[in-house]
Formats: structure tokens, C-alpha cells, sequence
């Protein structure tokens, strides 16, 4: 099971790999599929929504402790998978220090070793932390429409833990935008 939780180590070394990171409801899928275009690369998805949406629609359920090392999994395989399929950049719409967050939040402190122990290294260029600034979108999943900022802190005091990276987007889509491909295109000339 080890294994399921490794990220590809063999990437090139010019591998630019950014993160969208934050709260719900707060335009990160808008951004990363505008990113990836802007670049022309490919942008790796949020799992899970996708995961939780199925059980949802399915059986009317909401997430469980069960189902975060399978969604775990799968967002590091899809991570995996896209790595091998890009030249200089990669957007990744989440990762498992989001994961992490959301897990301790609704468990009480309770994580799974695995996630924890994969959410905490050093894999990413950047985090782009967005704000609260953005309109609140209701929908089967989101759940915390009062706890904005709240949770906020929460995702910013943990990349502050982990001394990761990070550059907070605030504004409207284009403003973010802007900040965004700015932050990015600093990246990029370093390489």
C-alpha cells in the first residue's frame, strides 16, 4: 500500500508543479482549467469531488473515514499520471495537504499516517492560497458557508507549519488570474 502513496520521484528537475489550495467554494477549478489553458499544459483535478459527488448521487452520503485513502490514492495516481505528461508545468486543483485539512477538521485531529505523511513533503514549486473573496456557490458537497474564514486560517497555518511556499490570490476571476500567471511566469524564468 506504500507504494499508492509516493509521488513520481524521477520528474525533470525543471518540473514546475503548482498548487491551488484552499478553502471551499473559493474559484480554485475555474483558475487551474484557465491556467492550464493559458500555459498549455494539463491540469490535474480534484478528486475528491468527483469521489464524494458519485456517493452522493449514489447513496446520498457524505464522506467517511473510509474514504480517504482511496481518494488519496487516486488524487496521487492522477498527480502521477499527469507529471509523466508535461514538459515545464503542471496545475494541480488540490492536493493531499488539502486532503489532510479537511480531515482533521471533520475528525478531530484524525488523519490517516499516509495522507499525512505524503502531504507534508516538499513536492511543490508554489501553493496558490485562495481567499475568501469570492462569492459562496451552495451545492451538494459544501457544507461551511458560515466558516469562511475560519477555514481560511486553518489552510494558511498549515502551509506556515510546513514553511511551504505560498502566495494568497485575492479579487475577482481576473485579478486572480493576473496574480496567478505573475507568480507562475517568476517561476518559469528561473528555470
Amino acid at each position: 500500500m506504500e507504494e499508492k502513496f509516493k509521488q513520481t520521484r524521477n520528474q525533470p528537475a525543471e518540473l514546475i508543479k503548482v498548487v491551488l489550495y484552499g478553502p471551499e467554494s473559493t474559484g480554485k477549478t475555474t483558475l487551474a482549467k484557465q491556467l492550464a489553458a493559458h500555459y498549455n499544459t494539463l491540469w490535474v483535478p480534484e478528486y475528491m469531488r468527483e469521489y464524494l459527488q458519485k456517493k452522493w448521487d449514489a447513496e446520498k452520503k457524505l464522506v467517511i473515514k473510509e474514504d480517504l485513502i482511496p481518494i488519496a490514492q487516486r488524487q496521487l495516481q492522477l498527480e502521477n499520471e499527469m507529471t509523466k505528461k508535461v514538459n515545464n508545468l503542471l496545475i494541480c486543483d488540490t492536493n493531499l495537504l488539502e486532503l489532510k485539512v479537511y480531515s482533521e477538521y471533520y475528525y478531530d485531529g484524525f488523519c490517516p499516517l499516509e495522507i499525512k505523511q505524503e502531504a507534508t513533503k516538499k513536492n511543490y514549486s508554489i501553493y496558490l492560497l485562495t481567499y475568501i473573496d469570492t462569492p459562496w456557490q451552495a451545492d451538494d458537497l459544501r457544507d461551511r458557508p458560515h466558516n469562511r474564514e475560519e477555514m481560511f486560517a486553518i489552510f494558511e497555518n498549515e502551509l506556515k507549519r510546513n514553511k511551504f511556499p505560498y502566495k494568497i490570490l485575492k479579487g475577482n476571476e481576473k485579478e486572480r488570474f493576473k496574480q496567478a500567471t505573475t507568480i507562475i511566469d517568476g517561476l518559469l524564468q528561473k528555470k
